[in-house]
């Protein structure tokens, strides 16, 4: 089993390239799965691990409602921003700078054969990045993503998540809002839960901007704690 993660830094960058560039990495681990069991071969399969900043985006899975979307075509042209049906699970979202987002496409088979145990440790990242910052971030209960002030009046989403999967191998992954513009997600109905507030950790903590590098090496480290994994950082290929 390789428990070998590359990790490719991929910085602001196109949701549609990006995207794209998933499917092409995705698909390369398959194609490799596909012919070891075709022809009995034993090649080792590859782990990826991308971080990346999107321009203005709002994404809807494929279990999603369009209503959730509060904006016309005009608007969203308005807004600097574009719009995309995709293959993940849940509902609509949105990136955009000061957001960081990381994209796990993993062969689960190197690590464990589970998907719910894999967005569980994906949450436990976030909740451990965050204690590191004196927050105490949660699961909600029946709801995907962590969250901040479970069980009050205030209880507001501070990381979206939401995965595809095949063969156990994963793409998507999470969002985490560090010093995005909320005024955004005013334009949605947030992973298509009503009545509920979305944050970001620079207003959580009261300061004009938080280190993004500094972040992501937390993450980095806690997730590869987690997967029992070791990095590997390769140059972003854009």
């Amino acid at each position: 089993m390789n428990k070998i993660v590359e990790v490719q830094d991929l910085g602001h960058n196109d949701y549609k390239a990006t995207w794209d560039y998933q499917e092409g990495l995705f698909k390369s681990v398959i194609d490799t799965k596909i012919k070891n069991r075709r022809e009995e071969a034993n090649l080792e399969t590859q782990n990826y691990f991308l971080f990346v900043e999107h321009p203005h985006v709002y994404t809807l899975g494929k279990s999603g409602d369009f209503s959730h979307l509060l904006l016309n075509e005009e608007q969203l042209t308005q807004k600097g921003a574009t719009f995309y049906k995709i293959n993940r699970g849940g509902d609509i979202t949105y990136h955009g700078p000061g957001q960081i987002v990381g994209y796990p496409i993993l062969d689960l088979e190197n690590f464990f054969t589970d998907i719910h145990k894999y967005l569980r440790l994906l949450e436990e990242m976030i909740i451990l990045t965050l204690m590191e910052y004196g927050l105490k971030a949660e699961r909600s209960p029946g709801e995907t993503g962590v969250w901040l002030g479970v069980g009050t009046p205030f209880a507001r989403k501070i990381c979206a998540m939401g995965v595809r999967a095949s063969r156990w191998v994963t793409m998507h992954g999470f969002a985490l809002n560090v010093n995005a513009d909320l005024g955004y997600f005013d334009n949605i109905i947030p992973c298509g839960i009503r009545g509920k507030a979305v944050t970001t950790l620079n207003v959580e903590l009261g300061v004009d901007k938080v280190d993004e590098s500094e972040l992501k090496a937390k993450l980095l480290k806690h997730f590869m704690n987690l997967f029992d994994a070791v990095p590997r950082h390769k140059k972003s290929v854009f």
